[in-house]
């Protein structure tokens, strides 16, 4: 009995692990969402849209007020690996597909990008990589 009831919670566990994401053909892809300018309808996390997370990281930041930063873009992409479009020199990946976001904010004409996926909240990425299409 309990080993069958292992095994029952073991498959839930992974059933649950593996989601429900998909793809489209194997083919990193890049859609944008309803608005360009507009923050994502889905939140990264309990903190807010990724467009509010990824502005107030940048606020505190640089210790502007929220009302300097302006949203360039912010659209769902598909990554192409692990790094997110922010790859760092020595550092391994996985290869696969991530969905997420890239969303560009801008301070006194200085862009700024910020990426996300997975369950990673967004973060500054200083040498961005575009997502592939």
């Amino acid at each position: 009995m309990m080993r069958s009831v292992t095994t029952v919670l073991a498959a839930a566990v992974l059933l649950v692990a593996c989601g429900n994401e998909s793809v489209t053909g194997g083919q990193p892809s890049m859609t944008p969402s309803s608005s360009g300018s507009s923050s994502s309808s889905e939140p990264a996390s309990p903190g807010g849209s990724v467009v509010d997370q990824a502005k107030a990281d940048l606020t505190k930041r640089l210790g502007v007020d929220a009302a300097q930063v302006t949203v360039v873009s912010s659209e769902d992409v598909t990554w192409p690996d692990g790094s997110l479009g922010c790859p760092e020199p020595g550092m391994r990946y996985t290869q696969a597909l991530v969905p997420g976001n890239r969303t560009v904010l801008e301070v006194g004409g200085q862009q700024y990008n910020y990426h996300s996926g997975g369950h990673r909240p967004p973060f500054l990425c200083e040498q961005p990589q575009p997502p592939s299409r």
